[in-house]
């Protein structure tokens, strides 16, 4: 069997000089060697300036510059259990709100799906929509959306500003479809227009099965998901639209927030998601091979699959494959890492934004019975190619207008077949527009396997490629989804096993991020830590303490839900930490099935809903009694 897959190997390098496929940035590298030994034996860095001093692995001493000078943190209560400073930005009247409607939200009937459509039917037809849409501001939307278009939030963004509290920008508006319509909408944008069975067989069968194919019985991405919007394919001239609304929502962060925003883009409404799957196979695909040239030399251990230069050579050699040097440089990148050595990363595809090759040479797998590479679907359409540059098109178009504007763009993370693809391009975003400040900002889904080696290459690729790289790491907003979808389908669950191993596993990332600034220039990195677990929250400020980071040098924000953990955002923010709530604004009618997402949520967490509860009816009670009723936030005089 060995002996079969060095042959098969050996074929497959040389179909490789054939097709000219460039490799880069993909190496892949185990928990265990991402902690850089290296790191811990370079000398001090001796900055003028207030420095902390920080033990690495090795024992040594580092020192690391704080931007501001001040790496102090302010006193704050980090039980969270202060609701006077928790709602001092709240009139008495929103207050009440948000205890009726999490009240509310307790009540399975009322938030069950079906329930919920027939009591909006009736309530329209009852009250008219006029009567309707002042009571859903009243009530739910009132306190989930922040208004109908930017001029109408603009008045709670900018108190929300003062204090403490900045904003994502998400124009949540979305077409509540049936489960048919979601089905047929996937299935019609997920699938090959030339799909040939016996083509991809061969390399799925080897690594990726069919993962990365779609499935009618999970062509609805909304089921199981109650916290994340989802787009389906309607066409090109949907996908131009919701462009559009994105531009918009960038200008939006501009005039609403004065450029301290993000505005929120997911990259399933810019094309088709058939290209995003295909592309997701060939990344995965492609570093399996990689995978397996270690195999062939008897390695065990899998997880560094990169390669120095020479030792390149020595693999191939190993296996039969000798290439010359000018053919070598056909189908590998070869990337300066430092000033000694180079080494080979996998799959370049370099300038991907600007795109003007073929499709079909962009996709290709190794075919791992024949040693063969091999197109993903045997033929392409012209239409095909049009879409792939229409969505590469938009992609570019976003990115540049965000940084025309100074306006910072945050790109959601999705699906675990759909994320390869968004990742990839998220970094070739960073790396063609963050060369001189954070635009673009990817997000991690911790609650991923490969969450914490995805950053570090990610991390890798932006300190050797020289660019500023911005994150949010999250917990996930898939979990139940993905779950089934693995076990019905049959390949491995992406999803750590239990609760506690995404805990450990979003903390090892929030502690590499950190680590990682002190290897770095102050400023080159920025990290959003988006959770509403206030554990997480607390690990984060110790952490921040123990690297030297203060609230001021803005390099460590959080994020949380507007609506939603008031008793963290404000108290953070209030006390000069760099927070964000994230924004859903759009006209009543048009962000319902969000609100329904938002309302199941509240269900799903009771715990949490509780204390918030308990900390707003504890505030409402003291109000009463001091005679508060009428109070009138006023912000800080200092503020934040």
């Amino acid at each position: 069997m060995a002996l079969k897959h060095i042959c098969a190997t050996k074929n497959l390098c040389k179909s490789f000089h054939k097709n000219r496929l460039l490799f880069q940035c993909f190496s892949w590298s185990s928990k265990s060697k991402l902690l850089y030994k290296a790191a811990s034996t370079q000398a001090s860095l001796e900055q003028e300036g207030q420095s902390t001093e920080l033990k690495t692995q090795g024992g040594s001493k580092r020192k690391w510059k704080s931007l501001t000078g001040n790496h102090q943190h302010p006193e704050i209560d980090l039980t969270f259990e202060n609701a006077r400073e928790a709602y001092k930005s709240k009139r008495t009247s929103e207050i009440a709100r948000a205890l009726l409607v999490f009240n509310l939200c307790s009540v399975n009937y009322l938030v069950t799906v079906n329930n919920q459509k027939q009591i909006l039917k009736w309530s329209r037809k009852l009250l008219g929509q006029r009567l309707f849409t002042a009571l859903m501001k009243m009530t739910f939307y009132g306190h989930f959306v922040a208004g109908e278009d930017q001029e109408a939030i603009k008045p709670l963004i900018m108190k929300m500003r003062k204090f403490g509290v900045k904003s994502i920008l998400d124009y949540s508006a979305e077409e509540d479809l049936t489960k048919e319509e979601a089905t047929e909408a996937e299935m019609e944008g997920c699938v090959p227009q030339y799909a040939d069975v016996d083509n991809t067989a061969a390399s799925s069968e080897s690594v990726t099965g069919s993962q990365f194919r779609a499935h009618e019985e999970f062509g609805d991405r909304r089921e199981k998901v109650t916290s994340a919007r989802t787009y389906f394919y309607e066409g090109e001239e949907q996908c131009d639209k919701n462009m559009q609304i994105f531009l918009n929502c960038i200008d939006a962060v501009s005039h609403a927030t004065e450029k301290s925003g993000f505005a929120a883009v997911k990259l399933t409404a810019l094309g088709k998601p058939q290209l995003l799957l295909q592309m997701s196979e060939v990344l995965v695909t492609i570093k399996h091979f990689f995978a397996l040239i270690k195999k062939t030399q008897g390695e065990i251990d899998e997880g560094e699959l990169r390669f120095g230069l020479e030792d390149f050579d020595s693999r191939l050699k190993d296996i039969g494959v000798q290439l010359k040097e000018g053919e070598k440089r056909t189908w590998v990148s070869v990337k300066d890492i430092s000033c000694d050595g180079s080494e080979v990363d996998l799959l370049d595809w370099s300038n991907l934004l600007e795109i003007n090759r073929s499709l079909s040479k962009l996709l290709v797998v190794p075919n791992l019975k024949t040693g063969k590479l091999q197109p993903l679907v045997e033929r392409i359409s012209e239409e095909e190619e049009h879409q792939m540059k229409g969505m590469l098109r938009r992609v570019n178009t976003l990115a540049k207008y965000a940084q025309s504007k100074e306006v910072r763009v945050m790109i959601d993370a999705e699906q675990s077949y759909f994320q390869p693809a968004i990742r990839r391009l998220t970094m070739e975003m960073m790396k063609k527009f963050n060369k001189d400040r954070n635009v673009i900002f990817g997000t991690y889904q911790c609650y991923t396997k490969e969450a914490f080696n995805d950053i570090v290459v990610d991390l890798d690729l932006a300190r050797r490629e020289d660019f500023y790289f911005g994150a949010k790491l999250v917990r996930g907003a898939y979990m139940d989804q993905e779950r089934e979808r693995a076990l019905r389908i049959g390949y491995e669950d992406p999803i750590n096993p239990t609760y506690e191993a995404t805990t450990a596993m979003m903390h090892s990332v929030i502690e590499e991020v950190m680590r990682q600034i002190h290897l770095r220039p102050t400023s080159r990195i920025a990290v959003m830590v988006a959770t509403h677990n206030e554990d997480t929250v607390r690990y984060t400020i110790q952490k921040m303490k123990e690297y030297g980071i203060g609230p001021n040098d803005r390099l460590i924000c959080f994020g949380q839900l507007f609506g939603m953990c008031d008793q963290v955002s404000f108290p953070l923010g209030q006390a000069g930490y760099s927070v964000y709530k994230y924004v859903p604004f759009g006209p009543v009618e048009e962000v319902l099935p969000y609100l329904s997402r938002r309302a199941a949520e509240n269900r799903g967490v009771l715990d949490k809903v509780k204390k918030e509860k308990r900390l707003l009816r504890q505030e409402l009670v003291r109000r009463i009694l001091s005679g508060q009723m009428f109070y009138n936030p006023m912000p800080p005089t200092t503020q934040p």
